[in-house]
């Protein structure tokens, strides 16, 4: 796949991570019932009534979905479409999977908030696969600063590294994405049977589509990661090597 070709790639991954911004936006703020917190928790007496209908609990996806898997997945086209030399590439790279990392940090915070206790959230499948999330992607921020940003490293460290921080990175956004689906399909089923929400009501096609959205925009980015990007000129000097040399 040439380098060109990648633009219908990065056009499609722009539009799907714009749907699902638009998806997650409408879904806390046009469904605000979904998200109240009826906990009995002190700490939540002391907020004017007003700013009560987006509680921290419509913050978890906000932070989760738009500040860490979209900002990521940016991150990681990065080296796709942005001009420039490959250091000015690696610091946007590592400052916007810093904005991630901050955002799934205080996207997980926002679910320690009105509970009673810390093991009280981690009770499910999503919370678990969260957690080992974010414990990933921190790793993998600081393994790559110490490998391609900090300057004491010595190439031959930083080839080795490079197959594996590719990895890792590819399979984390992956991850992230599978919790958020779980987080997804957590929350339709505990509004379905706890709330009587509808099975075909607007607040169900919003999350589902949301889902899809999700799955979709992964692929997308993942593709356009593994693509080679400079083949045409890959085989221009094979041919020319073929040329000098007939034998070959």
């Amino acid at each position: 796949m040439a380098t060109g070709s990648l633009v219908p790639l990065l056009l499609l991954a722009r539009i799907s991570g714009l749907l699902v911004a638009v998806l997650v936006l409408i879904w806390t703020f046009s469904f605000r019932s979904s998200f109240h917190h009826h906990s009995t928790d002190e700490s939540f007496d002391s907020f004017p009534q007003q700013d009560q209908g987006i509680t921290y609990s419509a913050l978890h996806p906000l932070f989760m979905v738009i500040g860490f898997i979209l900002i990521s997945g940016e991150a990681i086209l990065i080296h796709r479409w942005l001009p420039g030399s490959r250091s000015l590439k690696k610091s946007v790279h590592l400052c916007l999977q810093g904005v991630a990392l901050c955002s799934g940090i205080f996207g997980i915070w926002t679910k320690f908030q009105g509970q009673r206790g810390v093991v009280a959230n981690f009770y499910s499948l999503h919370s678990w696969m969260g957690l080992v999330c974010i414990i990933l992607f921190g790793a993998q921020w600081v393994m790559g600063f110490l490998s391609f940003w900090h300057r004491g490293e010595a190439r031959t460290v930083r080839l080795r590294v490079l197959p594996w921080h590719i990895f890792l990175g590819l399979y984390t956004y992956g991850l992230a994405v599978a919790t958020a689906e779980t987080g997804l399909l957590e929350k339709l089923t505990f509004l379905q049977t706890r709330r009587n929400v509808s099975k075909h009501c607007p607040e169900s096609m919003v999350v589902n589509s949301l889902g899809l959205g999700l799955a979709l925009l992964s692929g997308i980015v993942i593709l356009a990661a593994i693509s080679p990007k400079y083949q045409p000129t890959q085989t221009k000097l094979i041919y020319s090597d073929t040329k000098k040399c007939p034998s070959c």
